[in-house]
């Protein structure tokens, strides 16, 4: 199994890339944040997203599209969250868009072991909002649990918490940033390994003394231009160079 996930998109059409070098992938994964550059204008990213769901489209089961938070507040029923970004004068426009393929899109989706989301998943969350006796039905996974959570509840995702970052560890899977991550997760670290965006970083850091082996951080498109791969369990790096981005 070849799985490719591909950090915070923002409008970049650096994807076509990605899946153009990869014929071989099993499986593409969108880590979320199709929206809300401040470099790439509006049309382009609605266009650009519009793309990608017709990828999906055309790959049924090959390809799996996470929410962000820079796409959540586009949903109806949530609106204008107050985030940095939003835009105003196309949310009409990106909330039809989104109506349109909102079967496509999903929380967080999970691999064996692998937890993938858009920030991370934190146990002081889970407790927030579902109280501290919950537990795993049999045969569930933590991704289903979220979706869950998103389907019943989908307003448990709005920023959440006192730090302005995001840097809480009850913060929800679209905001919570790494030092909170690997603080409030770290019950869950001989269950599972979590892949998230959300942050930007210089690059992806497969062998971090802090992270462990168990937090994977990939919103680097951006910078080294980098995306995960993971092939038979192997966790590796490959990437795009800048100039095309």
């Amino acid at each position: 199994m070849k799985i490719i996930a591909i950090g915070d998109i923002h409008g970049r059409p650096i994807w076509k890339k990605i899946i153009a070098e990869n014929p071989d992938a099993d499986i593409f994964i969108f880590i979320g944040d199709y929206f809300d550059s401040f470099s790439i204008p509006g049309e382009n990213q609605i266009n650009n997203f519009l793309e990608i769901m017709k990828f999906s489209e055309d790959n049924p089961g090959k390809v799996i599209n996470l929410i962000g938070n820079h796409d959540h507040h586009y949903f109806p029923e949530i609106g204008n969250t107050g985030t940095s970004g939003f835009q105003a004068d196309k949310c009409f426009i990106i909330g039809h868009a989104i109506q349109q393929y909102r079967n496509k899109l999903q929380m967080a989706y999970q691999y064996n072991n692998f937890l993938f989301t858009h920030a991370g998943l934190s146990a002081m969350w889970l407790n927030h909002i579902l109280g501290e006796n919950w537990k795993l039905e049999d045969g569930q996974t933590y991704a289903d649990l979220i979706n869950d959570i998103w389907k019943y509840k989908p307003a448990a995702f709005i920023f959440y918490g006192r730090d302005p970052y995001g840097n809480d560890k009850y913060q929800t899977p679209i905001w919570i940033r790494p030092q909170a991550l690997m603080y409030a997760a770290a019950c869950f670290k001989r269950h599972i390994i979590q892949i998230v965006g959300h942050t930007q970083q210089n690059q992806i850091d497969i062998h971090g003394k802090a992270t462990g082996g168990r937090y994977y951080f990939i919103d680097t498109l951006g910078t080294s231009g980098e995306y995960l791969v993971i092939n038979n369990n192997e966790i590796t790096t490959q990437k795009i160079q800048h100039e095309n981005l």
